[in-house]
């Protein structure tokens, strides 16, 4: 695809903002037009209440929406949305499909990937989870002593941790008879300590989660939570009745000490900042019930076909969206969209920036565009447009929202910093910064034990 800025209908896009754009002003468009709030909003009627997007508070009119739709086609968003849909690989530098509409896709349509439906694999570990859930919060899954799990402590980093952590908080209201669910991310060893000073081993439940079993925090705090637990149990087989794993790593599970019957799979087209709908979401169901949890998945799946099928000047997701371009691209600025105004939605903004620098913050490093935060339009109702306004942008920028380069190079980098943080000889193998902070730190550590 072009660039672009090489694309006719950005041009014009341009070319309107540098005639007009001086004289955009929140007053007068509202002045202007009695009518502003009935044109630049949206009601959506979903099967469980109404959801109303007002963006008419953007410095937008309906030239500019017109636009932004136009650049939307000429981009190839619509083309593009089919192939996630239809499992096609649109992880290109992974070569993977990007499936997070499978794990929500609640009429059961085949999905397939290679030529293979997905969805039975989808379905065997969703009613996975629904057993476990409902031995869990019945009281017939018991710890080592015989006592009911009365607390969930769920161990992850990244999509691991605030998708799930970011939901429960929403959904507290519905939590009425399920487990008190703890998240632990932090590789400072206060925030797990905190927390287990607070528990009882004997009634808590923990869940591992990480794709590879590898990622170095969650496996460093999952340790700490087992040697915890074994200073009261004592006995190692009784690992089995307090921890499980959200993984693929069968060999890994096991050798923690975890039962690979109690380990909850996904697939490598779950992206972590998209999966709180898969197993992932495991500490959600177990908090408000599978039952809700369900009702969950079938919003998402709602919001998923509204993506799909409602044509690009009506559809939220894509409007928002648009709207971030308008200011990236446009004003040099950017406007984070969909600001839900409930207490219970505090987490929300965390993990919105988590999915949106994770998947397109490499376009706003490289091109040196400066990010501001304003205030965007406004979703009264159930939040939620699944992260879909992330792949539109990624559409219209000709970037790969999708890919875990990134984060895997962290990773390694990570793994290799980790045995430098020992001893007190100075490193000089980073670049100056990285070398400074890490010699700051063994020189406070040695200060301390002097």
């Amino acid at each position: 695809m072009a660039a672009l800025t090489r694309d006719p209908q950005f041009q014009k896009l341009q070319q309107w903002y540098r005639e007009h754009g001086s004289e955009l002003n929140l007053r007068r468009l509202f002045d202007a037009d009695k009518e502003r709030f009935n044109h630049f909003s949206l009601t959506l009627n979903t099967n469980h209440g109404h959801i109303l997007v007002d963006y008419s508070k953007n410095l937008v009119t309906e030239d500019v929406m017109r636009l932004l739709v136009d650049l939307a086609k000429s981009r190839g968003v619509e083309a593009a949305r089919e192939r996630m849909f239809n499992g096609e690989k649109i992880n290109y530098t992974e070569g993977r499909a990007v499936l997070h509409v499978a794990l929500r896709n609640r009429s059961n349509t085949p999905i397939l990937v290679d030529g293979k439906d997905v969805m039975p694999e989808v379905n065997k570990v969703l009613d996975k989870m629904k057993s476990f859930c409902q031995r869990v919060r019945s009281g017939d899954w018991k710890g080592y002593t015989g006592k009911t799990i009365t607390d969930v402590i769920n161990i992850g980093i990244g999509g691991s941790d605030l998708g799930p952590l970011m939901v429960t908080e929403a959904l507290k209201p519905y939590s009425s008879g399920g487990p008190r669910v703890w998240y632990v991310s932090n590789i400072d060893g206060t925030h797990i300590a905190k927390t287990l000073a607070q528990l009882n081993p004997e009634s808590s439940l923990f869940i591992i989660a990480s794709k590879t079993f590898t990622t170095q925090e969650t496996i460093t705090n999952a340790e700490t939570a087992k040697e915890w637990f074994l200073q009261v149990a004592k006995d190692p087989s009784a690992v089995a009745k307090h921890f499980v794993a959200l993984s693929t790593n069968t060999a890994k599970v096991k050798e923690f000490g975890i039962d690979p019957q109690n380990m909850f799979e996904f697939w490598d087209w779950v992206g972590g900042r998209y999966s709180l709908w898969s197993a992932i979401g495991l500490s959600i169901a177990l908090h408000v019930g599978f039952d809700n949890f369900e009702q969950l998945l079938s919003g998402a799946h709602w919001m998923d076909q509204h993506f799909r099928t409602t044509p690009l000047e009506k559809n939220a997701p894509i409007l928002l969206a648009l709207l971030g371009i308008w200011y990236i691209n446009c004003f040099g600025c950017e406007t984070h969209a969909m600001l839900p105004y409930d207490q219970y939605l505090h987490r929300f903004a965390a993990y919105f920036q988590q999915g949106d620098m994770e998947s397109n913050g490499k376009y706003i490093t490289k091109s040196g565009t400066r990010v501001d935060h304003q205030t965007g339009p406004i979703v009264w109702g159930e939040p939620g447009t699944n992260g879909q306004h992330i792949f539109v942008q990624g559409i219209i920028w000709d970037i790969n929202s999708f890919d875990q380069w990134g984060v895997e190079l962290g990773k390694q980098l990570a793994k290799k910093i980790e045995p430098e943080l020992d001893g007190s000889a100075q490193v000089t193998s980073h670049d100056a910064s990285t070398n400074g902070l890490i010699n700051f730190i063994k020189q406070q550590r040695e200060a301390k034990v002097q």
